[in-house]
């Protein structure tokens, strides 16, 4: 039965490790209250020891903080087991004191007298040294370092949520992705605020054991010379000996736990452990080790110092020095470029000098070269693969592949996005340096290079990688250049959606559909609609930002209607109201109030005489079209103020005509027919166009 208590499931080791840490509450918190003979204090003493050097070594192996995200709970528990020692200690102490120096274990008995020598006065020092150096030292600085991280995280969480959003949104990472980092920055924040808190239990672990110190030696004074009728002078040496291997058997194993912790919280986050953190920071910079070793060396000179030990250190930094900076030997290259044998004579021109021209191309100049290396993986060509992916599965195709070449003759920063040879886009980015996008909610101002955002052209800098955290901190939108051209490709991309479906495109469309329904494919092309046709109508909504990933429902409407509409503008119209769910969807979610925009009912009377009169956008009005585009101008402006999507709805005899008219001047501007909004939306008009709001 479910629940039942058997040996199985107890000693089964899903269950056993779960059980662990009750089991060692429960044995901390029995060590309160139950007598503990010497042996076992030895026992515990010792694994406390050894639990404190685990500690230390782990926290000095991890490259980021969230690798031992559990410190804060092992600071708690090891503190907690420590207290429960001095408590079981101080009973064996005041109990059996009377009897030697062995009385609490072999263990205090070794640190009582084989570390201070036996002498209870130099013990006493000894442990208000270690006491201090833990307490007022190493405690309060990691404390102050994890309550300003804590700060920092808390306020820096925005700017990285930001940017996860903008990683997500070009392609360049996956949902699960973007959740684990999200997951990531809240267990950071976590993270610090316990240490934050954690860093107080060590604090009161130093105040414990002088208060503990202080009762053993003044009660075992009592105790021996009250109850065992000893010598002030035996009382004194053995019950503070006692005492004292006690605190030292304690505050050492409390000293390597808060190391341990300044440790964890002082660092900063690389590829590398705290070795080799050291290593390459401190003894890798050859000016700074020949300068130590000149003045070791000149110390070393003078009269009544020790010379040899001065000596000897300034020459071993030498030593290093020189190893340093000695050259790596590399191997030279295998194969010797052979230089080009001009032509003798010009050969005939043939189709082979044609090149074609790529449908998507990306240009760099060549100190962005690194970022497109296939041979070492750049992170832009990676970057590139998921704007493909990320494109079929909210567009509905696959677009052409993006052709990346070095140009020599563009700025070495720069990079240029083309379409069918035509350039669309260009851009500069800085290698080496990160850029701090300003959303418009920005706190303060970043030193560094000036420029825009080549995507959406909002004010920007380009900062140093040590600026970084404080960036995202402030609000700013923090990115590498890889994402700078990677954002800015993704953006043009879906802005010509449209014409990056060409004929073959669609063929490949439509074959793909074939694969799940192939009847429904054979019987609209080519009997019904030529490919031309069904093309256009794709290039419309595409133009239109109409996704076309329900082919079924697309291919579906055409052929109700093909038999009786030819002309790819009116079919648009009929697929445009059956994917209308769709559409409304895409621009307002799940909500089920739509504000939108609407015609003044004179403007939409002169408009619909137009329409009768055989007239298109080009064919109105000078006067009427200059009224119409400044006053949907001025509604998509007051629209965009209130915080609601641009959207202007319309009789659905006229939305071709203004969304053909408006596409150019207000591209942000989506229009509407009331045949497409679903049942079950309320339209609620915030605005009227050539009339008052």
């Amino acid at each position: 039965m479910n629940g039942t208590l058997s040996l199985s499931n107890i000693f089964n080791p899903a269950n056993a490790r779960a059980m662990a840490a009750p089991i060692f509450i429960v044995l901390i918190l029995a060590m309160l209250v139950l007598p503990l003979p010497p042996f076992a204090l030895d026992m515990l003493f010792t694994f406390n020891i050894a639990l404190s050097i685990m500690v230390l070594l782990v926290s000095l192996s991890t490259k980021k903080a969230l690798e031992f995200a559990a410190f804060p709970t092992v600071l708690l528990l090891s503190t907690l087991l420590r207290l429960s020692l001095n408590v079981a200690s101080t009973r064996v102490v005041l109990l059996d004191g009377h009897t030697g120096p062995d009385a609490a274990g072999k263990v205090i008995e070794a640190f009582g007298h084989f570390l201070v020598g036996g002498n209870y006065t130099v013990g006493i020092i000894v442990f208000v040294i270690l006491v201090v150096i833990n307490f007022i030292v190493i405690t309060k600085g990691a404390g102050r370092i994890a309550e300003v991280s804590a700060r920092f995280t808390l306020d820096a969480m925005p700017g990285k949520q930001m940017a996860i959003d903008a990683d997500l949104n070009a392609g360049l990472i996956d949902e699960n992705e973007a959740r684990r980092r999200r997951a990531e920055i809240a267990q950071e924040a976590d993270f610090y605020g316990s240490m934050d808190g954690a860093s107080k239990f060590v604090r009161g672990d130093a105040i414990a054991g002088i208060l503990i110190l202080i009762i053993n030696v003044v009660g075992g004074l009592i105790i021996g010379v009250m109850q065992h009728d000893m010598a002030m002078a035996d009382a004194a040496s053995n019950y503070t000996l006692l005492a004292i291997g006690d605190g030292l058997v304690a505050q050492i194993p409390a000293l390597v736990i808060s190391i341990a912790a300044g440790i964890i919280v002082s660092r900063v986050s690389t590829e590398e452990d705290i070795a080799g953190q050291m290593l390459s920071n401190v003894f890798s910079k050859r000016q700074a080790l020949y300068i130590t070793a000149a003045i070791l060396g000149l110390m070393g000179l003078i009269p009544g110092m020790p010379n040899f030990a001065f000596l000897l250190l300034a020459g071993g930094l030498v030593w290093l020095a020189y190893r340093n900076g000695k050259p790596q030997q590399q191997e030279a290259p295998a194969e010797a470029q052979a230089a080009p044998v001009a032509a003798v004579e010009s050969q005939e021109a043939s189709w082979e000098d044609v090149a074609p021209i790529d449908t998507l191309g990306l240009e760099v100049g060549y100190r962005l070269i690194p970022l497109v290396d296939s041979a070492t993986d750049g992170e832009l060509v990676r970057r590139i693969k998921g704007i493909r992916k990320k494109f079929a599965r909210e567009i509905g195709f696959l677009p052409p592949a993006v052709h990346i070449r070095d140009n020599l003759e563009i700025n070495p920063n720069s990079y240029r996005i083309t379409l069918k040879g035509v350039e669309i886009g260009s851009g500069e980015v800085r290698t080496g340096l990160f850029l701090a996008i300003d959303p418009g909610n920005i706190t303060a101002s970043l030193p560094g290079i000036a420029t825009r955002d080549p995507a959406f052209d909002l004010p920007a800098v380009w900062i140093e990688s040590g600026l970084r955290e404080q960036a995202q901190a402030m609000g700013y939108t923090v990115v590498d250049p890889g994402t700078v051209v990677a954002t800015h490709l993704n953006h043009l991309v879906t802005q010509h959606a449209a014409e990056l479906l060409g004929r073959q495109e669609t063929q490949a469309l439509l074959d793909h559909l074939g694969k799940s329904a192939p009847k429904l494919v054979e019987d609209l092309v080519p009997k019904m609609l030529p490919l031309s046709t069904v093309q256009k109508v794709l290039q419309t909504l595409l133009t239109e930002g109409v996704a076309i990933r329900d082919m079924r429902s697309i291919i579906d409407t055409l052929l109700e209607h093909a038999a009786r509409v030819q002309d790819p503008h009116e079919l648009t119209a009929l697929v445009r109201v059956a994917l209308g769910r769709s559409i409304v969807q895409q621009i307002y979610g799940s909500a089920s109030e739509l504000p939108v925009i609407a015609l003044d009912h004179g403007l939409e009377r002169l408009l619909l005489q137009t329409l009768q009169a055989g007239h298109d956008a080009a064919g109105m009005e000078p006067g009427l079209a200059d009224t119409l585009l400044e006053r949907t101008q001025t509604s998509t402006q007051r629209q965009e103020a209130l915080g609601h999507p641009p959207v202007l709805l319309t009789p659905a005899v006229l939305r071709p005509l203004l969304a053909r008219f408006l596409r150019r001047t207000v591209p942000q501007l989506k229009v509407l027919s009331h045949a497409e909004v679903p049942e079950g939306k309320q339209i609620k008009v915030t605005s009227l166009v050539g009339g008052a709001a």
